[in-house]
């Protein structure tokens, strides 16, 4: 398929894990999928992978934390393609100490985790939001967890009352937060922005503790990419659930 006429989609932290899924699976419904990753060879080595399944794929290096890096990637997609249908923040990380109490986890660990999981969502989708609004319809999923609720965090009984992993917990918070705000700034636009909850999944960011599989946890994040010009702006959602703030 042409790209001039097929989505353009790039998802961050993609080499392994949820994003890699996400790109497997945006790339099986037809979508031209650019698998972003911090070391270029590793990006290239998945991509060819899954090239080699005959799915429209495409490696592309992207640090989410290197400013110059974040720029390249933006000339590359811009000279290849001259557009982006769709951006999926995938790339995050999760530093907390499990066996501290929060206000005994380092302050290097908060700044750390906002850098990755909050600035960097940030300034990936400032640089990629011309492209995305050069889309007919542009589409912004930034990865969050239900662990970014201050509801559920607030609500005795909740399946995450109490879960301190304090750091990891409010950049997800800021997160839905930085949603909220730029999806009132694109509420007129033909570019919508939205937050998924991709399910307590199985990963090696979570020591492979989890309730689901990998490629169910990709699924949230693939269906919010795909939403048509009906679909939610501002929502924070699991496979279609609403959640709560």
């Amino acid at each position: 398929m042409n790209t001039a006429t097929q989505k353009i989609a790039l998802v961050t932290g993609a080499t392994r894990g949820i994003g890699l899924e996400t790109v497997r699976q945006l790339a099986q419904a037809g979508v031209h999928t650019l698998l972003a990753g911090r070391k270029r060879d590793v990006a290239v080595a998945e991509a060819l992978k899954l090239q080699a399944e005959g799915l429209p794929v495409e490696a592309i290096q992207l640090d989410v934390g290197d400013a110059a890096g974040i720029a390249a990637a933006v000339q590359t997609v811009t000279e290849r393609h001259g557009r982006l249908d769709i951006l999926v923040n995938n790339a995050g990380i999760l530093l907390d100490d499990p066996k501290l109490a929060p206000s005994a986890q380092t302050l290097q660990t908060w700044r750390d985790t906002f850098d990755t999981n909050v600035f960097a969502v940030i300034a990936v989708t400032q640089a990629f939001l011309p492209l995305l609004n050069a889309s007919p319809a542009g589409r912004i999923v930034n990865v969050s967890s239900i662990l970014g609720s201050l509801t559920l965090h607030s609500q005795p009984g909740s399946p995450i009352y109490g879960f301190a992993v304090p750091a990891y917990n409010a950049s997800k918070s800021a997160v839905n937060a930085w949603t909220v705000q730029l999806a009132y700034e694109l509420r007129d636009s033909t570019t919508k922005v939205n937050t998924v909850h991709p399910g307590y999944v199985k990963t090696d960011m979570n020591g492979g503790e989890g309730e689901i599989d990998i490629s169910e946890g990709a699924r949230s994040s693939v269906g919010m990419a795909l939403i048509d010009a009906d679909g939610p702006n501002g929502s924070f959602t699991y496979l279609g659930e609403v959640l709560p703030w």
